[in-house]
């Protein structure tokens, strides 16, 4: 059972534009928190289209994309 530590984390995501439906690794995809909800979102490139996707990201969706080691951009200071 060791191997699936080793196995990288891929996303469901789909293109709004082209409908396409793909997985992501951790690499490909942003995560921005900011203040409020409105401003936490996490973004991608579509592999089929090239168009630039912009999704709202709620609490469960930021655990996961943290917990997969996607690369995350703090928009507040956490204070």
């Amino acid at each position: 059972m060791g191997e699936m530590s080793m196995a990288p984390v891929l996303f469901q995501a789909a293109c709004p534009e082209c409908r396409a439906r793909f997985e992501l690794s951790a690499g490909a995809l942003r995560l921005a928190i900011g203040a409020s909800r409105r401003t936490t979102f996490y973004s991608f490139t579509c592999p089929e289209c090239g168009t630039a996707v912009r999704r709202p990201a709620g609490e469960r969706i930021v655990e996961l994309l943290l917990g997969g080691g996607v690369r995350t951009l703090r928009l507040h200071s956490t204070l």
